[in-house]
């Protein structure tokens, strides 16, 4: 197989520098003709999903949830790669321009990474999305699904490469790695002669994988231990829809929240309330030594809760007595992923937003907004938790570098 990866390797590289010299309307016209072509190959993709999903009745309902695609999930895949052709192409922008002192004309160019290897989990829209975002982008991918989709990402792939291939643009630009083994995804982590980036999505134990076994260059994208924190002078009737939604409207996803922190000032009044709310929607409580005396059969925490990214309808609670113990929570158990806190105090919350060490930091609104779509970039390739080059949800333009193209008139250097 190590073959067959150089070789997918060599065509992705000859693709980028293929698709580097396309224009923005022939990139829009083949992301639209790519939605129309998800749209007519429903059937086709829902048999293959099928068959996925009836081979993984073992795996938890988290991860089926993550795996089943039905018509609504399809077409919103093919709304995913209208919108991320109507966004400006990245690619065409000029970030500066000047002239120095001998006379040369400077100019700092956006320009495609180049070679773009994602690895990730049973999430077949990211087989769509971060395919777009890449074209777009000027760059090739090479995805590395696991292996519960593979038959779904294969049928994906193929509808995306048609249509590249009656448009007489590089199908290469787009291509699936079908050998779902560990071996294989190590290989793809070293292929630094053809890959020039890696991109891993999905659980913190593949992230990580990824950070600590790769050669080729990593974006570190992010399990979400995100946390709520009820300040004392929150609004607790807002509160209450906030948490719920952040919870439960979709456990499973990397910017549900996990932990919730509530002010000592309002913990007797609100916990009663907030505890029965959640467990309305069937999430299980846990909560500390502080939380236990005030509601006496919540299940008490351990210390490896505070550290766990449950991706599940449970939620872990905390009494803090101020703003520092909340924050000091958050930095010291967090993943860096999205954060929020509940205030009517407007300079509490800028202090929380500058305070707390993750990529995204809300004031009075639900951490579920975590997202490119929500965020306007259309899809997003992952949500980056580290601070190099690219952090929070990654549009078209994380997916770019600077190329510097100067002029000059007969000019050496003395």
């Amino acid at each position: 197989m190590n073959e067959q990866l150089i070789k997918i390797g060599q065509r992705a590289q000859k693709a980028a520098n293929q698709l580097a010299l396309l224009s923005t309307s022939q990139k829009n016209e083949a992301l639209n003709r790519m939605a129309d072509a998800l749209e007519k190959a429903t059937n086709k993709i829902l048999a293959a999903n099928q068959e996925d999903m009836a081979k993984a009745t073992e795996l938890p309902a988290k991860f089926r949830d993550r795996l089943l695609l039905n018509q609504e999930r399809i077409n919103q895949m093919a709304d995913e790669l209208r919108h991320v052709a109507m966004l400006q192409d990245p690619t065409t922008k000029i970030d500066r321009g000047w002239i120095n002192k001998d006379g040369l004309q400077i100019i700092q160019q956006r320009i495609p990474l180049g070679v773009i290897a994602i690895i990730y989990e049973a999430r077949p829209n990211v087989t769509s999305g971060a395919s777009a975002l890449t074209f777009k982008s000027g760059n090739a991918v090479i995805l590395r699904g696991g292996k519960e989709a593979l038959r779904t990402n294969e049928a994906t792939v193929n509808v995306l490469r048609q249509v590249l291939v009656e448009l007489g643009l590089p199908a290469d630009a787009i291509q699936l790695v079908k050998d779902t083994s560990h071996e294989v995804a190590q290989k793809l982590m070293e292929l630094n002669r053809y890959v020039d980036v890696i991109i891993p999505r999905g659980s913190q134990r593949l992230i990580q994988a990824v950070v600590e076994h790769a050669t080729v260059p990593v974006i570190e994208t992010g399990a979400g231990n995100c946390h709520v924190y009820v300040d004392r002078d929150a609004d607790l009737q807002k509160a209450t829809p906030i948490i719920i939604n952040a919870k439960v409207q979709r456990p499973s996803v990397c910017n549900a929240a996990e932990k919730l922190l509530v002010h000592r000032d309002v913990a007797k009044e609100y916990l009663p309330v907030v505890i029965k709310a959640l467990r309305e929607q069937g999430v299980e409580v846990r909560g500390d030594a502080r939380v236990c005396a005030i509601v006496n059969d919540v299940n008490p925490a351990t210390a490896e809760d505070w550290d766990t990214e449950y991706n599940d309808l449970i939620m872990a609670v905390k009494v803090v007595d101020s703003l520092d113990e909340a924050v000091e929570q958050i930095n010291e158990h967090g993943t860096h992923h999205s954060e929020s806190i509940i205030t009517e105090n407007g300079a509490r919350g800028r202090e929380f937003q500058r305070r707390v060490n993750s990529a995204v930091v809300y004031v009075n609104a639900s951490t579920r907004f975590t997202d490119g779509g929500e965020f306007g970039f259309g899809a997003e390739i992952g949500i980056s938790t580290q601070k190099l080059h690219a952090r929070g949800p990654m549009g078209l333009d994380q997916l770019t570098t600077i190329k510097y193209e100067i002029t000059g008139n007969g000019q050496v250097r003395k």
